[in-house]
């Protein structure tokens, strides 16, 4: 089973930024969709915001 949820490192992975600096916008986007602070964001959310391909993401999970 594939991982429908994403995490700050995955975001530092994919776009090469620091950890700290993909924690704001792993926050950012938290802060947009309305969610708290338990809830999880899924990769589809932050590839819209990034404006990246949600399937090659997924791929490169």
């Amino acid at each position: 089973m594939r991982r429908i949820c994403i995490y700050p490192k995955d975001i530092s992975r994919i776009t090469g930024k620091s950890y700290r600096q993909s924690l704001r916008i792993y926050n950012t986007v938290k802060k947009i969709r309305g969610k708290q602070a338990h809830q999880l964001l899924s990769i589809e959310e932050v590839c819209e915001y990034l404006g990246l391909d949600k399937e090659e993401i997924k791929a490169a999970l």
